[in-house]
């Protein structure tokens, strides 16, 4: 059993549908849901980079089954670009930890490998990290 807390006004979307907490909510959740809290959700004007592009890809096919497999070719296409621009290996390693969750259908751990790629690529864009 998950055990989730959302404040009050606080988003999440289990299976698709937005829920939103009036006053202090407790969830317990008996199955296995696809459920993402409100700071785990991007809306898509915040795609705005290649990683940020592959976070939101891999969300949608997370909380939409049903389109997951036209969801899954855009990750893998975004992937492949960003493999090409990210130079470190540990941004590399993240890469191949992201592709084996998506292979593995673990949707909702490799969201957590593309925050870290989120957080590669702004390193990577930032003019005083590349002087270091």
């Amino acid at each position: 059993m998950l055990r989730i807390t959302l404040r009050d006004g606080e988003k999440a979307i289990v299976n698709g549908a937005v829920l939103r907490a009036v006053g202090r909510t407790q969830l317990a959740v008996e199955n296995k849901v696809a459920i993402l809290r409100g700071r785990e959700v991007m809306r898509p004007e915040e795609a705005t980079s290649p990683a940020r592009q592959l976070y939101f890809s891999a969300m949608l096919a997370y909380i939409d089954p049903a389109g997951r497999d036209a969801h899954h070719d855009i990750v893998v296409g975004l992937l492949g670009g960003l493999v090409a621009t990210l130079a470190t290996p540990e941004a590399r390693d993240t890469c191949i930890r992201f592709a084996h969750d998506i292979a593995q259908g673990d949707y909702y751990k490799a969201l957590a490998a593309a925050r870290d790629l989120i957080a590669f690529e702004a390193q990577a864009a930032d003019p005083e990290h590349q002087a270091a």
